[in-house]
């Protein structure tokens, strides 16, 4: 059974967290790569920005629902949803729009379990850590590549 070191992607290119919007768009349409893992300065995987993440901040701003019920108005939504939402929408850099907590796996875990992550979590790319160290990252594009292997 294929593991993610079988079919990971070893040389990762990754980003910090100052580093700016503009530049991770054109990260991602150059290096043909739909998401890219944030180190911060110690080089410790925190977060991740993917194709969605910068959809998220053009699309538009969903307005809560409420309900007036005698004086007090009662919001339908949570408030930490609307202000992750708003957060996304006006970030400028990779700190303040990407995915976080991050979904990792291990370079031994295996690729049905990684197919069965994305799928459950609606993620497109999964860094891989060893020992807490960043040794690879799979995209859905790996998981159709093994298949066709």
């Amino acid at each position: 059974m294929p593991q993610a070191k079988d079919i990971m992607t070893r040389e990762v290119i990754t980003i910090r967290e100052d580093t700016p919007v503009s530049e991770i768009a054109a990260l991602l349409t150059e290096k043909h790569i739909s998401g890219v893992p944030v180190l911060d300065t110690q080089g410790k995987v925190v977060g991740i920005v993917c194709e969605s993440d910068l959809i998220d901040r053009t699309k538009r701003f969903h307005l809560p629902t409420v309900i007036n019920l005698m004086g007090y108005i009662i919001f339908l939504e949570k408030a930490q949803k609307v202000e992750k939402e708003i957060k996304k929408m006006i970030g400028l850099t990779a700190g303040e729009i990407m995915s976080q907590p991050v979904i990792t796996v291990s370079p031994e875990t295996p690729v049905e379990d990684i197919a069965t992550l994305m799928a459950e979590k609606r993620v497109h790319s999964i860094p891989v850590l060893e020992e807490g160290r960043l040794v690879g990252i799979i995209g859905k594009k790996d998981i159709v590549r093994s298949l066709a292997e």
